[in-house]
């Protein structure tokens, strides 16, 4: 789906004289929007973007959405740069603090930071813009008609003058504001900065080991703390030996926390705080707690893929499709495929593991925060303590990943309810092992398929029972499937039913959620279906989208844009491989984004498995922001997905993970990266993000690649974990 944006309601700019002489511009947006893949929002949004320029010409412009690696805050401000028109050199970049009057849906989730602040952020430059001009026909009394900008000057052509925005600031400052409806945005050629590669504003910091991170935030006077939690998910502290751990080396406080029930806000547990982290958590080695466990110490990832096999002998409790008679159409099919496929639960392992620094201070709490959901951090901190919201701050520090995980807010919380106790600040240190045994899962899940193709070679009957986790038919977070996932839509006779299992394991949001297993699923599974009819997996493809019956979200011309594109860059069908080496192609639909991948695997007689290269284009609309970051947030995505599918999962045993630390759960190193060739098509299209799309096509390909090699179905993740010898 293409997000549909506009102006419905007056806009004005708002000028304040800044300290220094400077210009402070402030907008004020009443936005509308509609999208399937957001969030409901109400009609009319208050977004400010600051603009600061100083006398000598620096302009400073505030990033509103968390930075979280995907490169926001430089994409947002090189549309407010651009359309201001000033030169990329004199800008400097702040990070905004979480402030709902001034910003606009202030996250980083679901690549929805460019399809949202396409347009706002744009207009905000773009009144800015009109005001420099405005300030400059005052100054000479000429019409603003005669006037033109490039790179902080405005030029009277007529009579070869020129002034800068410096000097112009604090007579703009003086000036009715423009109407930002009125004001005309830059044509796509006059793009100076828009479309250019722009190295992210924090890179040298980062490099040079300056702290932007939560984990670097440092108070004066501040504690450091550990929290331990019950192993199993939902337990509560029954004793500890608390007294014993007080005595511990620069340990201050160690309390039980009863908390309130709730994995994703304050669970029961005990903090234990010290001068240095270190001296916290080696105290909290010496911790003898009794848990009470509760009932999810019953469940296990063995346990949930016996009663998934058990419930496929039986009918889907819930259907959420059903397109003409399946049965008649496998009855009547030339070649019927049957197979169940299952992935494990993941982890998102961010490499900076969860943290906050809090200070609770006369009734009011300062928080400095990863978070990717600032709002509803501070909204679930307010609730959990019993403050008001407006008695919080919340202050946004750089991400060190999050893959979703920061979407979950439960290490605020812990470190908001440590502050309140101890009266001090205090930095609240996940570890490896937390952070792995408290995670927020990718869901596993379990598809039993069937399919049939004609004499054709096309797809004429598809279903699947989906055993999933929940109650009911609510999904448990992100383990869900829509009823027009293709190929819903582009198969006659379709049906989707799902049953639901109880589920006390927390899961939430990864990159690309629910796409990143479904991708694997549905496009192996066609995969099996084009070599039944003996097809070429691409053309069957290509058939498939060219066969829409029914309702669906996916555009087929645009998924047949990227198919096409990514076979021509791969060489797919043309000329021959080494022995051993293989081509698997995918394609997937997913937050907006639109990618086909083409992934060339070795797999050597004992099955060992190298990716050696990926090509994937994409179309995620008529303009890249900025092609350099573009390029590697998509490198980056297949890179995440081939790890995600070697070697990658957390296993269930007694209600707790079993895997704690990278040992157990093996990224993919560098060394083993494959080259990644990455296409955008430019297409018609309002632009959209892609920190998400890019990876879900990857896995499928990948598997595709070593059946073509080894004659082996893979239909459980992780990879490693099978046989994939040949001869």
């Amino acid at each position: 789906m293409s997000p549909r944006g506009g102006m419905d309601r007056r806009q004005f700019l708002k000028i304040g004289a800044a300290a220094g002489g400077g210009l402070l511009i402030t907008s004020y947006l009443g936005f509308s929007f509609g999208n399937r893949d957001v969030e409901a929002m109400p009609p009319k949004l208050d977004l400010d973007a600051f603009i600061h320029i100083a006398p000598d010409g620096t302009v400073t412009i505030v990033a509103q959405n968390p930075e979280v690696g995907q490169g926001i805050k430089t994409t947002l401000p090189m549309l407010i740069a651009d359309e201001l028109d000033v030169a990329w050199n004199d800008v400097r970049v702040q990070q905004g603090d979480l402030d709902t009057e001034h910003y606009y849906r202030q996250i980083a989730g679901g690549s929805t930071a460019t399809p949202t602040q396409w347009l706002p952020m744009r207009r905000v430059g773009a009144a800015g813009r009109a005001l420099m001009k405005a300030a400059a026909a005052a100054t000479w009394g000429v019409p603003v008609t005669e006037l033109e900008t490039e790179a902080g000057l405005v030029h009277h052509r007529a009579s070869g003058r020129t002034l800068s925005y410096g000097t112009l600031a604090a007579k703009a400052a003086t000036l009715p504001a423009p109407d930002p409806e009125s004001v005309p945005l830059k044509k796509r050629s006059e793009f100076r900065i828009i479309g250019t590669p722009v190295r992210g504003v924090d890179d040298e910091a980062i490099v040079t080991g300056k702290p932007l991170f939560g984990i670097d935030q440092v108070r004066p006077g501040m504690l450091y703390a550990v929290f331990q939690k019950c192993p199993v998910y939902g337990g509560k502290v029954k004793t500890a030996n608390l007294d014993a751990v007080k005595k511990e080396p620069g340990v201050r406080h160690a309390f039980v926390v009863q908390g309130d029930g709730d994995v994703d806000t304050l669970s029961a547990g005990v903090a234990v705080v010290a001068d240095t982290w270190w001296l916290a958590h080696s105290a909290r080695n010496k911790l003898e707690v009794k848990w009470d466990e509760g009932p999810t110490a019953a469940q296990s990832s063995r346990g949930f893929a016996a009663r998934a096999a058990e419930l496929y002998g039986k009918p889907p409790v819930n259907v959420l499709r059903s397109d003409g008679d399946v049965d008649a159409a496998l009855d009547s099919a030339a070649h019927r495929v049957e197979a169940e496929y299952s992935y494990p639960f993941l982890s998102h392992v961010p490499l900076e593991p969860q943290n906050c620094t809090a200070h609770y201070h006369d009734g009011k709490l300062e928080l400095w925060a990863p978070t990717q959901t600032p709002e509803r951090g501070r909204s679930l901190a307010a609730r959990t303590l019993g403050m008001k919201e407006e008695d919080i701050t919340l202050h946004l520090t750089r991400i060190g990943g999050g893959f979703g995980r920061r979407l979950s807010n439960d290490y605020l919380v812990e470190a908001s309810w440590i502050a309140r106790e101890i009266g001090v600040p205090v930095k609240l240190l996940w570890s490896r092992e937390d952070d792995m045994h408290h995670d927020f899962y990718r869901p596993a899940g379990f598809h039993r398929l069937e399919g049939g193709v004609d004499a054709e070679g096309k797809l004429v009957a598809w279903r699947n029972h989906f055993v999933s986790f929940g109650e009911g038919r609510r999904f448990a977070p992100s383990a869900g499937v829509a009823s027009d996932e293709f190929p819903a839509g582009y198969v006659r006779d379709f049906t989707l039913g799902t049953t639901l299992l109880p589920l006390g394991v927390p899961t939430g949001a990864m990159r690309a959620p629910g796409s990143n297993a479904l991708a694997f699923v549905y496009q192996s599974f066609i995969d099996e279906l084009a070599h039944a009819a003996g097809r070429d997996p691409l053309h069957f493809r290509l058939d498939l989208l060219a066969a829409r019956s029914g309702e669906t979200r996916l555009d087929a011309d645009r998924m047949t844009g990227v198919l096409r594109a990514v076979a021509a860059r791969s060489d797919w069908g043309r000329g021959s491989l080494p022995s051993g080496t293989g081509k698997g192609i995918a394609c997937h639909f997913s937050h907006r984004g639109y990618f086909a991948e083409v992934v060339q695997a070795r797999v050597s007689k004992a099955g060992k498995v190298a990716v050696e290269k990926v090509w994937m284009v994409g179309d995620i609309g008529r303009q890249i922001v900025n092609p350099l970051n573009a390029e590697n947030n998509a490198q980056g995505g297949a890179i995440d997905g081939i790890s995600q599918a070697l070697g990658l999962e957390i296993t269930i045993v007694d209600g707790h993970a079993l895997q704690s630390n990278f040992d157990a759960y093996p990224l993919l190193r560098h060394r083993d990266r494959p080259e990644v060739d990455v296409h955008f098509l430019v297409t018609d299209n309002p632009p959209t993000g892609l920190g998400e799309p890019t990876l879900p096509p990857v896995i499928p390909a990948l598997c595709n690649a070593i059946f073509a090699v080894t004659g082996k179905r893979v239909r459980s993740l992780p990879i490693s974990k099978l046989d994939l010898s040949w001869s």
